[in-house]
This record gives C-alpha cells, structure tokens and sequence, in this order.
C-alpha cells in the first residue's frame, strides 16, 4: 500500500493488525498492573460506549435491511466512534476535567482489539457494514498476490451503501 494505491498486501495487513496486538499487549500490561487502581463503573462504560453508539445501530440496521444497505450515517458513527483521533480527543477531556486514571486503558484495549484481534478497521461506504467478501477485489488481490491472497471464503458480490 501505498499514497497512490490504497490497498493492502496479505502481509502487509498481518504486519498492520501486527501493530496493533502490540499496542494492546502494552495496554493490557499496563491495565492489569494496575488493576486495583481501577474504577469499574468507568471502565466497563468507556469501553463499551464505543460499540453502544458506533457499531450495534449500524450491525441492528443491516441485519434488518433486506438488500444490507444501511444509510452512510451509520458509517460515519461507526468511524466516528473507532477513531483514535475521536477517542484520542475524549481520553485527553476525561483528564483535563477529571484527572488520569487507569480506567482509560479501556479505549487502546477496544481500539487495538478491533483491529489488531478482529481486523476491524474504519469502515468505507462502497463495502457492506459487516464483512463480506468482495469478489473485484479478491480478483485484484488474486492477480497481485497470488496464492496467498486465496481466501477460504466464498466471494459475493459487493452490497454497498447507497441511501
């Protein structure tokens, strides 16, 4: 991948998440060693408040549409919500008024678990919600990169947003 080509080589989507498992392996370190310095009710809302408004409308929405096209402001929640900029700028509020504490740990950990862990990336309008394979870029990829970006998975045809 690169400025001109905005895809990824099956390795270099390992290395990507790759990255990403090691920010949690830091924040979980960090989490645990100090996990009786946690406040609970903190912790347990600001990790799944993430999910509360930018994933479960969006996934309740295409499992109820019929063709799977949701409206793009469920993306745009979605990608709002999974930001590092956007947590970045509540983590930063939460200590400028409350002061730090170790509950924060919670963002990184769903953040780097999304996509280090699930491959869970910001999500673009030209794909469904959930994933699903997209048969012109599984050919694109086959012609690239050979075997290995041969996937077990049966592709379909894309379903994008459209509303």
């Amino acid at each position: 991948m690169d400025q001109l080509n905005s895809f990824e080589s099956p390795t270099t989507t390992r290395l990507h998440r790759g990255e990403y498992l090691a920010g949690l392996g830091v924040s979980l370190v960090l989490f645990f060693t100090h996990i009786g310095e946690v406040r609970w009710l903190p912790a347990v809302l600001l990790f799944v408040y993430i999910d509360l408004i930018g994933y479960i409308p969006g996934a309740i929405a295409y499992r109820r549409s019929p063709d799977h096209r949701i409206h793009k402001a469920y993306y745009v929640l979605y990608n709002t919500m999974h930001s590092l900029i956007t947590q970045g700028v509540v983590i930063g509020l939460w200590i400028w008024i409350s002061g730090p504490e170790w509950a924060l740990l919670v963002i990184p950990i769903h953040l780097c678990a999304d996509r280090g862990v699930f491959g869970n990336f910001l999500k673009p309008f030209a794909l469904p919600f959930e994933p699903v394979v997209n048969e012109d870029f599984a050919r694109l990829s086959q012609g690239l990169f050979g075997k290995q970006a041969s996937s077990s998975a049966t592709a379909a045809p894309a379903v994008g947003s459209q509303r």
